[in-house]
């Protein structure tokens, strides 16, 4: 437990020099900081003793621990500028999304997604996705595609992480966990708003400097949520 919190703390350290070098427009700064970062959030579940005796079942610690590792390096791909780099950061960061939906559904099945006040979720969520995409639509050219996919995925994981907290049950996950499984999947969804934005509508510091943030807490509650 106290080396998963050494590594939260590489994290936070790592993101706040991140956000700074962004900010000053130093892409050395970026080259160092992102991966440590990253890195960083990865070796917290690993740290923390996910893969060994877990309240949780092993596929579930696995997907979360895969999805970690996807979007480590679609941090790395997204370092680069240009379209290759985009795409490759847009796919890893997709593969991990659909890593999370497969985590959430060994927890509570797809099927259980819906009823209750999970429709209204599920209504809201899709209803989220169409204004999203027809805010980007104008902007995306060539990428309409690739990112109508993403849009989707990312919609079904966040609503299989708000599912784990109006759905789930102690049989499955304790409350905590549950938790940090749907806090993060919100947030991911939030932090990805702000690439969008930055990407494709209005290139600007505060994109960085509050996407960047909400997107390592996101991936640290993924990871914390494994930690027996």
């Amino acid at each position: 437990m106290i080396l998963a919190l050494i590594a939260t703390a590489a994290c936070v350290i790592a993101v706040a020099r991140l956000v700074g070098a962004e900010r000053a427009g130093l892409a050395p700064g970026r080259f160092l900081w992102k991966p440590l970062a990253s890195a960083a959030f990865i070796a917290v579940p690993l740290l923390g003793g996910a893969l060994g005796e877990r309240t949780v079942d092993d596929p579930v610690a696995r997907w979360i621990i895969a999805g970690l590792c996807l979007g480590a390096l679609g941090d790395v791909a997204l370092m680069f500028d240009g379209k290759r780099g985009f795409l490759g950061g847009l796919a890893a960061f997709l593969f991990g999304h659909v890593a999370y939906v497969v985590a959430f559904a060994q927890l509570i099945a797809v099927g259980h997604w819906t009823g209750g006040a999970m429709t209204v979720v599920v209504i809201a969520v899709v209803a989220a996705a169409a204004l999203v995409l027809r805010w980007l639509w104008p902007h995306l050219a060539s990428l309409r595609g690739p990112v109508l996919a993403y849009i989707a995925v990312i919609s079904a994981m966040l609503i299989g992480g708000l599912a784990q907290s109006l759905r789930g049950d102690a049989a499955t996950l304790d409350a905590t966990a549950r938790g940090l499984l749907t806090a993060g999947a919100t947030l991911f969804y939030l932090s990805d708003l702000a690439v969008a934005r930055e990407k494709f509508v209005a290139r600007d510091p505060r994109n960085r400097t509050l996407g960047l943030p909400v997107y390592y807490a996101a991936q640290l509650l993924f990871a914390w949520s494994i930690i027996p």
